[in-house]
This record gives C-alpha cells, structure tokens and sequence, in this order.
C-alpha cells in the first residue's frame, strides 16, 4: 500500500473527524475506494471506534433509479435509523465512471432527492466528512496520467492543516465583520448581502464545521443577491458537461439564466424547489495546494483564485442559532475564475483583486 493513502486514512480519521474510542462510525465506501477503506478500517480499529461499512456506488444508484415508479416513500426508516444512531458518517468517494447516473431522468433525481430530506438532516447531524481515493477515472476525467492524479490529490489533502486554518482564519474575519460583499469580473457584477453571518474557516475539520477533504475555503450564506454571475470553470453535474452558466438575480431569487452548453441540467436543478433559485453560498477558494481544475468540485472549489456560489440550501453552521437558512434539497457549487480583471470587495474594500488577498504579496 502507498504510504500516502495511510497518511490520507489518519488525517480523515484523526484531524477530519476527530472520531474517539466508542464512536459508532458508519463508512460508505466508493467502488474503487477499498484500499483507502482498508486504511480507514484500520485506524478506526486502532482507535477503538465501531465499524459499519456500506457499498456506495454510482452504477447501482443508477439501476435503482432507472427502475423505480418515481413515487419514493418518504425518509425509510431502516436508513434514518441508521443514520441518526450514527457519531461519524465517512464516505469515501472513488467511482468507476463519473457519469454513471447521467441517464437518469431528471424528475426522478428531484424525486429521490426530495423523498430524502430527514435522511439528509440525521447525515448532517453527524461528524461526518467526505473525501475521495484517487482512481483512474478520476484521473480521466481531470485529463491526467494516474500517476499524476495521485500526486495532485495527495498535495491537496496531505497539507499542514493547522497553519492553512491560521490563514484563512484572516478571511473569515473579514467575512464576520462584514454586511455586503460585492463581485466583479468578466461578466459579474454581483451583491450579496452577510450581515448577521457566521462565516466558516473550512480547513478539513469538523472542529471547524469543515466536512471534506481536502478543503481550504471560507464560506458563508449570504442571502438579498442583486445583479449577474458567470461561471466560466467547466463542471459535471449529474453526469453531464455544464459550460459557461450565466444566472441573474433580482431580490434575491434566480430571473433570467442560460448556459453554452448543459442548460437542460441547469433547468433540472432551478426547477428542483423554491430554494433552488436562490443562494445558499459564497465559497473563497483558498487551497493553494490545488494548481488546477480536475471537473471534481471537491477540489476545483478550493483552489485559490476561485470564488464559488451554490445555489439551494445554506448550511446551519453559517447561521445563527434559531435562525433558518435558505432550504432546498440541492445544495449545487459554481465555480467562477478570479485570477485575472477581478475584484471581491467587502463594505466597499478591496479584499482580493485577481486572486491575491489584500494580505498577501502580489496584492495591488
């Protein structure tokens, strides 16, 4: 076994997750994530913790869904149950086609997605995190040799954690002091309000409401969203090639919106509920770790330079307590490329012009 992939084990089990002796762990595990599993399987062992491992894979999603009537019972119990027993829910992302699910149709996602929402809240409930074992697809679907594709994954999420956390600890600051954050670049100009929320340092800890790994941004839920987005970084969503989306906001909610090239998939998830056309992030890309884009929006939304914004639900750990975010059963990242003729200003200030951050050298 890689010595990286033991490494890749400790980090998710002891920094990620912070699991302890006793600590009833559920672990999904992608198709070709075993010998990460394995890893995982070990040091949870080590650690005294209890083990239930699940097959996750995308193929058998697939064939259910394609069979299904589309009318899902609501929340089964035998998987609630599972869930809000659980202290830890791991998954372990490692596939053997990332399109698998893509003919699948549309209203029958929304419907699965939909029938699953308490199963969705008992997860969150949970320490959990997500990661992936890096596979050949993986390295396929970023244009890279297999080799390669290890190595960039292992320089994303083997990083000193501890000391990204302290940098971007300066960012989350800005965000919680701030009211309203303004974008512009290369057809974006948009405002968002953040006044009363808590951003997150998301360095790959659930000691910092961090849930995946590798991670490295800060992200908050800002919500009064006036103005136009592009997203000119090519993703996959829903097993289809998504390019060039461009959204406009008024009071708020998504009005006007297309897309190069996947705008059926863009209606699909817009038309998945009332939430679905209104923000529920602003994620700062901050992992430096992360040189590329790999069509993987685990990574592709770290990577310095990058501001993402997803559309659906906010995440509880933004908001104050007793307050309610924006709710949706989609939670869908964008990613638009801030390295060149780009601003991100916070009441008015400058606090990242064409990448670099007001504290770093290069700033302008």
């Amino acid at each position: 076994m890689d010595e990286r992939v033991r490494e890749h084990a400790e980090v998710l089990v002891d920094w990620s997750a912070r699991v302890e002796a006793g600590d009833d762990v559920v672990l999904a595990v992608g198709p070709d994530a075993h010998e990460l599993a394995v890893a995982v399987a070990e040091a949870l062992g080590e650690r005294g913790a209890n083990l239930l491992a699940t097959y996750s894979s995308g193929e058998i999603t697939r064939a259910y869904l394609r069979a299904h009537d589309g009318e899902f019972d609501e929340n089964p119990a035998h998987e609630l149950t599972l869930v809000e027993n659980a202290d830890v829910y791991l998954s372990l992302g490692g596939g053997r086609n990332t399109s698998a699910t893509a003919d699948v149709p549309g209203k029958t996602r929304q419907a699965y997605s939909s029938a699953r929402d308490e199963i969705r809240e008992a997860r969150m409930d949970t320490r959990w995190v997500s990661t992936v074992h890096p596979t050949r697809s993986l390295a396929q679907q970023a244009n890279m040799a297999y080799e390669e594709y290890q190595d960039f994954a292992y320089d994303a999420i083997l990083r000193d954690w501890e000391a990204l956390a302290e940098e971007m600890g300066r960012m989350k600051d800005v965000l919680d002091e701030g009211s309203e954050v303004r974008l512009v670049s290369r057809g974006t100009d948009l405002t968002m309000n953040i006044e009363g929320r808590t951003a997150v340092n998301s360095a790959a800890s659930v000691a910092y409401d961090s849930h995946n790994l590798p991670s490295g941004e800060v992200f908050t839920a800002p919500y009064a969203t006036e103005g136009k987005v592009t997203f000119d970084v090519p993703m996959t969503l829903h097993g289809e090639s998504v390019r060039n989306v461009r959204l406009e906001f008024e009071d708020g909610e998504v009005i006007d919106y297309d897309a190069e090239q996947g705008e059926d998939v863009l209606t699909e998830i817009l038309e998945t509920d009332a939430g679905a056309r209104r923000l529920g992030e602003l994620g700062i890309g901050m992992n430096r770790g992360i040189d590329r884009y790999t069509d993987n929006i685990l990574f592709d939304e770290k990577m310095g330079d990058t501001i993402h914004l997803a559309l659906g639900r906010a995440y509880d750990s933004n908001l104050p307590d007793g307050e309610s975010g924006n709710d949706s059963a989609v939670h869908v990242d964008m990613i638009t490329d801030v390295s060149e003729d780009s601003r991100l200003e916070v009441d008015g200030t400058v606090v990242q012009r064409n990448g670099r951050f007001r504290w770093e050298d290069g700033f302008e």
